[in-house]
């Protein structure tokens, strides 16, 4: 079923493209990577913004332009019919983030509620999160804990995020998700200027700019930074995902592909440098060393925005309100991201024939199920976000793979070009695509063959260890799983997405 609905004017499908890039990936994983890694993450990360991200946009943008359909039946009339099942399995993979993405949406209402009641103690003179932090330096750690394991109401408050998105969408494009993003966007970047402003203000805050920005060179040899660049810039820009597609899929005739995708990759870059110029400068401010600031960034810790912000806003009189504006923003950014995660669900079913009501309650009931598991458990979490997050590559490479059979040129003229003001060579997008076909391949075995767990393919008992958090055969189960469930209904998925729609 082709798309009828379109957003009203280019600012429209702008928005709704940084929307779905800036999100909790930006002041949530890309804070805690560049901490992990400093500068030497942040060349990688701008090297595949430019050689993997943004070849993959366009690619994407100008396929759901062309054929206004969702990401299974866009991708199968390029593929063709014999690859029907490369659809399939970019959908589940966004489906998979989507299923415990949406958690997040729940830890921010789970803080900004935090951050409300810290407003209304400080109003009323009662113990604040400074008065709790002086009598247990350990609060927000152990309240993080308590939240990301076992609890009921964070499973109560993401299913809440979920229904709201689903009720937005109901509407439709232009008065669901182009209304939405008029709002969360521009709100978005300005509560990011404040913050960043407000870190980079206090005492040694530029201690975390000059850490963040020097370059280790001895890490370009560890795999884990150059997967965890490549990831982040897909995970971030949306590169590989589909959701792409299926944004464009509702744009107007006469879109320009190419200025379009720039300002959503470059829109997204930088909402990702105020976000860690927020952060990590926080963290040098609070610590009691250098050091200790050092020890905890390269930690890799999670809860490194639940943590910290929480801390910097108790410094100060005012912090309160702060504290509420920032993760009002955070679950802001979340939910902007979550709308597209949700919309190419429904794309889909709509594909399939059914309305965009009946589409959209099927896809928020999905959803609740499926994400229960990473809303219960921290562990069931990483694992989804480890399987998931790497599968960008996979997903990236299946797009890659359609291009290139279609030609790359080709492909340029026909699909990038038409009504494009702003150009391109051709040589960079063919070359880009090329690259990226042995880039991703490489970088997958070179991951794979590190091993992240203490048994990445089996146990001590010789099981094949597929339960291991971080365990490669927990990876390629759920790929091969996906993969088969694709190959075997291939046929049945081109008859429906492609047949009955053309």
């Amino acid at each position: 079923m082709r798309k009828t609905e379109e957003f009203s004017n280019r600012w429209g499908i702008i928005l709704a493209s940084l929307g779905m890039a800036i999100g909790a990936g930006n002041l949530w994983r890309f804070p805690r990577l560049a901490g992990q890694y400093g500068g030497a993450f942040l060349l990688l990360w701008i090297f595949f913004l430019l050689v993997w991200s943004i070849p993959l946009m366009m690619a994407e943008f100008s396929i759901g332009k062309k054929y206004h359909q969702g990401v299974i039946g866009g991708f199968s009339q390029l593929a063709g019919k014999k690859m029907a099942w490369g659809g399939f399995f970019i959908t589940a993979c966004t489906l998979g983030i989507a299923f415990y993405y949406s958690v997040v949406t729940g830890w921010a209402l789970r803080y900004l509620g935090l951050s409300l009641e810290n407003l209304y103690s400080f109003m009323a003179g009662t113990p604040t999160i400074a008065g709790r932090l002086e009598k247990n330096p350990e609060y927000l750690n152990e309240y993080w804990q308590s939240i990301s394991n076992g609890s009921h109401l964070t499973v109560i408050l993401f299913s809440v995020a979920v229904i709201i998105g689903i009720v937005v969408l109901i509407k439709g494009i232009q008065k669901g998700l182009e209304k939405a993003n008029k709002v969360l966007i521009p709100s978005l970047f300005g509560l990011l200027v404040i913050i960043t402003a407000l870190s980079l203000s206090m005492e040694n805050g530029f201690k975390g700019l000059e850490y963040m920005f020097s370059v280790d060179f001895n890490q370009f040899s560890d795999p884990t930074i150059w997967i965890e660049a490549l990831s982040q810039s897909a995970w971030s820009t949306g590169a590989g995902w589909g959701l792409i597609i299926t944004i464009s899929s509702y744009s107007r005739k006469k879109e320009d592909v190419v200025l379009n995708t720039f300002i959503g990759g470059f829109g997204n870059n930088t909402a990702s440098l105020m976000a860690g110029m927020a952060i990590l400068p926080a963290v040098f401010a609070l610590s009691a060393s250098d050091a200790e600031a050092i020890s905890f960034l390269q930690s890799g810790n999670q809860a490194l925005t639940f943590t910290i912000i929480p801390r910097l806003f108790s410094t100060f009189t005012g912090g309160a309100i702060l504290s509420v504006v920032f993760f009002l923003a955070f679950f802001m950014a979340a939910f902007s991201s979550l709308l597209p995660m949700l919309e190419l669900f429904i794309s889909n079913l709509h594909d399939m024939g059914f309305t965009r009501k009946s589409a959209a309650i099927r896809a928020g009931i999905f959803c609740v199920i499926f994400g229960l598991p990473s809303a219960y458990s921290l562990d069931f979490f990483n694992n989804q976000d480890w399987v998931w997050g790497i599968g960008l590559i996979v997903t990236g490479l299946l797009i890659i793979i359609a291009v290139l059979k279609y030609g790359p040129g080709k492909f340029k003229k026909e699909f990038i070009d038409t009504d494009s003001d702003f150009s391109i060579p051709t040589q960079y997008f063919s070359w880009a695509l090329i690259f990226n076909v042995g880039l991703g391949v490489f970088l997958v075995y070179w991951w794979m063959s590190q091993g992240y767990s203490s048994y990445p393919w089996w146990d001590a008992e010789g099981n094949w260890n597929v339960f291991d958090v971080y365990s490669n055969a927990s990876i390629v189960t759920q790929w091969v799983v996906v993969l088969l469930v694709g190959i075997f209904t291939n046929r049945y998925l081109y008859r429906t997405f492609v047949k009955k729609t053309v």
